[in-house]
């Protein structure tokens, strides 16, 4: 017999705000407290920002935070003619911190990102350094470099893949996806496997569950990912850094030689304040394998 699903202790709200022209979700806890900035969080890739929920959940204090899907995951509107890269995030994130709705554009924010969602915030630190008074990556290690040489290749992949629908993988059941998010990640708790599921997929008309996904993030990017370009971001960051990681994670699982562990750590060392931190047992989905241990250190960094 499977748990039940987790509880969370704080409810979210649940809103949208137009982006760009398109319908942005995002969730929200607490109120705005005055002396205090608000936390702003973007997930990874193939994930929705209720995958935060166990770390707000796991905060001492009341904080206001605000998390979005971004563009073609989760409740927001996929990105037209299914094409997705960083610029187009970028001027999400811009669009959506001087969002009135939000009230978040008179001061600086606490940025935090996982993942994809974690170069993204990287980047717009660097961009716009003013916007940023504390600044989180959790596991966003960016990716491995790029020769030029790779583009005519990239371009034809690309054009080659949208010739044809993209499509993502069926499941038969919410039990399905659950024990599919295990499998990717050993150390997530059967609880929590079934909530997050729940929030990761929806059902389809013919009864079946499928993930709330464009299915386009599976093509290939033909924008070459330009490891000077973002170099160049990462050293105008003027907000404190705190990158964290799990003790479990091998990023030559990833890429193996094309992009070492040692080369991350030289490209890091560009940012001018960094505090490091390792959660142990973690893997790369940190946040739902240590929200306790990840929420105390996040409490002592943003203050």
């Amino acid at each position: 017999m499977n748990p039940p699903p987790y509880l969370p202790r704080r409810a979210p709200r649940s809103r949208f705000v137009t982006v760009r022209g398109l319908r942005y979700h995002l969730l929200e806890w607490g109120a705005p407290v005055a002396g205090r900035a608000p936390l702003v969080m973007a997930h990874g890739w193939m994930d929705v920002a209720a995958s935060f929920q166990f770390v707000v959940d796991a905060f001492a204090q009341e904080r206001h935070v605000v998390a979005l899907d971004w563009r073609g995951f989760g409740a927001s509107d996929a990105g037209p003619g299914g094409a997705y890269w960083f610029p187009d995030y970028l001027a999400d994130l811009d669009a959506l911190l001087d969002a009135p709705e939000l009230g978040l554009a008179g001061a600086p924010v606490d940025l935090l990102g996982h993942s994809m969602g974690g170069n993204v915030v990287m980047l717009y630190a660097g961009v716009r350094p003013a916007r940023v008074r504390r600044l989180v990556n959790l596991e966003g290690f960016g990716m491995p470099k790029a020769p030029p040489e790779l583009a005519p290749r990239r371009y034809a992949q690309w054009l080659d893949e949208l010739r044809a629908p993209a499509r993502l993988k069926p499941y038969v059941s919410l039990d399905a996806v659950a024990a599919r998010l295990r499998e990717t990640n050993p150390l997530l708790a059967p609880d929590k496997a079934a909530w997050l599921a729940g929030q990761w997929a929806s059902e389809t008309p013919d009864g079946r569950w499928a993930l709330r996904a464009d299915p386009a993030h599976k093509r290939a990017n033909p924008v070459l990912y330009r490891v000077d370009e973002v170099l160049a971001c990462w050293k105008r960051i003027e907000a404190p850094l705190l990158w964290v990681e799990g003790d479990r994670t091998d990023v030559a699982k990833w890429w193996g030689h094309r992009y070492p562990r040692a080369e991350f750590d030289e490209r890091l060392a560009v940012v001018p304040n960094v505090e490091r931190c390792t959660l142990s047992p973690a893997g790369h989905m940190l946040h739902h394998d240590q929200p306790e241990a990840l929420a105390a250190r996040l409490e002592t960094f943003l203050g």
